[in-house]
């Protein structure tokens, strides 16, 4: 069941972090006071996604025992996050070398999971 948990709350605070940041970079006026303006406004959503990430952190450790693994598989599931994000506000295509980069990383976390 911590699996899930880890997993959705990840996700969950994932998603809010890339899509604020995916929003402001594409509407958002790059000037101080506009930016800093969105980024107060947004402080609540923030909250929740830093909660969520930090939730899903101690319910991961909780099911699998080791942080390290933990952490890994957080910044894996945020880069697949970060390809939606670029396809969903840029239409950016990843190429063949973002999926052999992405493989890469994957095989390198099953070996490190390995024994």
């Amino acid at each position: 069941m911590y699996y899930l948990w880890s997993v959705s709350l990840l996700l969950t605070g994932l998603l809010i972090v890339n899509l604020v940041f995916s929003y402001q970079n594409k509407h958002i006026d790059p000037h101080f006071w506009t930016t800093l303006k969105f980024q107060l406004f947004m402080l609540p959503l923030f909250v929740l996604a830093n909660l969520c990430i930090g939730y899903g952190i101690k319910f991961g450790y909780r099911a699998i025992g080791n942080l390290i693994y933990v952490l890994i598989a957080s910044k894996g599931l945020e880069m697949l996050i970060s390809l939606l994000m670029g396809y969903i506000f840029f239409k950016e295509i990843t190429t063949w070398r973002t999926w052999v980069g992405l493989a890469i990383v994957m095989i390198g976390f099953a070996l490190a999971k390995g024994k």
